[in-house]
């Protein structure tokens, strides 16, 4: 006979069980929007991060048209469309990528399982070569430390390829500002500066050496998500991530975190589906 307990707990975890399947396979449209005196037009921007190779529908239909309902006039890119596996292409990532590069501009920088891949082939083979190549032939413009001034919306765009040591697990190490600087120079002061920047702990940096706006990824909403707390868990494996996902600001700098769209090492999503994030930059005297 099943004792009340245990009925409960069968309950509660057949509950958490419908709750992932749900969660880890559909996505959000979520939409910020900010003004400046620099921006010169109004500008609109999908911010893709963490798809990890996922596919929503046969050829990533839904989450192109989705892409597309938007009407946006960049796509940009903050890391981890594909996931660090040996010898494995990730045709989901380079097909919708692809596609996108022909009808947008397309503005890619990397995150923490592109730069493995490209900078250990004696483990991952030339899957990363590939897809970059693939990415180039394409269009997408790689920015790796490096940037991109679009003159019609007044907005200078920076990748920043970070080192590898600030993706160690169970911890955060030191990165300053003046090692921003040494990987991109200083930011341009009478430009609108957007930071593509895969990892969202920095974000005091990141505002010290000049950024207006970071766009991040990488913490996947903190996989599972509370209410009045948040996320859970980071990639890192520590506990209630500070920056998590969505909009934080501090003196006047802003970041916009990404849950992403996709996961790889903890495949579920609790209360935490994936995001497609849609940015509206506009002139201050149209705020």
């Amino acid at each position: 006979m099943w004792s009340i307990v245990g009925i409960l707990f069968l309950g509660i975890g057949l509950f958490l069980a419908a709750v992932a399947l749900y969660d880890s396979n559909r996505f959000v449209t979520v939409s910020y929007r900010f003004s400046d005196r620099r921006i010169r037009k109004k500008t609109r921007l999908i911010l893709l991060s963490d798809l990890h190779d996922k596919r929503y529908g046969k050829n990533n239909e839904k989450l192109l048209q989705a892409i597309l309902s938007q009407q946006p006039d960049l796509i940009v890119c903050a890391g981890d469309m594909l996931t660090a596996t040996p010898n494995r292409p990730a045709r989901n990532a380079q097909e919708l990528l692809v596609r996108l590069a022909k009808q947008y501009p397309v503005y890619f920088a990397n995150g923490n399982h592109e730069s493995r891949m490209l900078l250990e082939p004696e483990t991952y083979g030339d899957a990363g070569r590939k897809f970059v190549q693939s990415l180039d032939q394409a269009g997408v413009v790689r920015l790796e430390n490096q940037n991109v001034f679009l003159p019609a919306s007044g907005i200078r765009l920076y990748g920043l390829d970070l080192p590898r040591r600030v993706y160690r697990k169970l911890k955060q190490e030191p990165f300053f500002a003046d090692q921003v600087r040494e990987l991109l120079g200083e930011a341009v002061k009478d430009e609108y500066v957007i930071l593509l920047a895969h990892h969202p702990a920095y974000f005091e940096t990141y505002g010290n050496w000049g950024a207006d706006l970071t766009l991040s990824g990488h913490l996947h909403g903190g996989i599972m998500r509370l209410p009045f707390v948040g996320g859970v868990l980071s990639t890192a494996f520590t506990l209630f991530p500070k920056y998590d996902g969505g909009l934080f600001e501090k003196e006047g700098r802003r970041m916009v975190v990404s849950r992403g769209l996709g996961s790889h090492t903890i495949p579920l999503r609790f209360f935490n589906p994936a995001e497609l994030v849609v940015i509206d930059l506009v002139p201050k005297d149209e705020e």
